[in-house]
């Protein structure tokens, strides 16, 4: 599944996660005490599950001419909001930015692996 580094005002936040059937998960790190990534997210409650993709997340996305200029040029389908957000995380208006988290196969099951990155604790 997919998984993205939420950053917010440049301090890792939180985790983005894909789920079976289409369900996305945030979860905020256990040592992030910085604003909520969105007022109807407060960092109280360390976990949010969606039936779809976080239309919070959505409404980041670019529109119009601009949408469909980075849609053809890196052939992105219009409804993978994941990969778009991807695509424009690192270069979006206001205080959060996503960074693709890679998952390789040992991962789950390597412990010394930091859940802020990937990199050996």
């Amino acid at each position: 599944m997919r998984t993205a580094q939420i950053s917010q005002h440049g301090i890792p936040a939180s985790l983005l996660e894909e789920l079976p059937e289409g369900a996305w998960r945030v979860t905020y790190y256990d040592d992030y005490t910085g604003p909520p990534l969105s007022f109807t997210m407060p960092v109280e409650q360390k976990c949010w599950v969606f039936p779809s993709f976080p239309s919070v997340f959505e409404g980041l996305l670019p529109e119009g001419l601009q949408l469909e200029a980075i849609l053809k040029q890196q052939k992105i389908d219009r409804h993978d909001y994941f990969t778009l957000l991807m695509a424009v995380g690192g270069d979006l208006v206001g205080s959060l930015t996503f960074r693709p988290l890679q998952e390789s196969p040992g991962d789950k099951e390597d412990p010394d692996k930091n859940e802020k990155g990937g990199d050996p604790i």
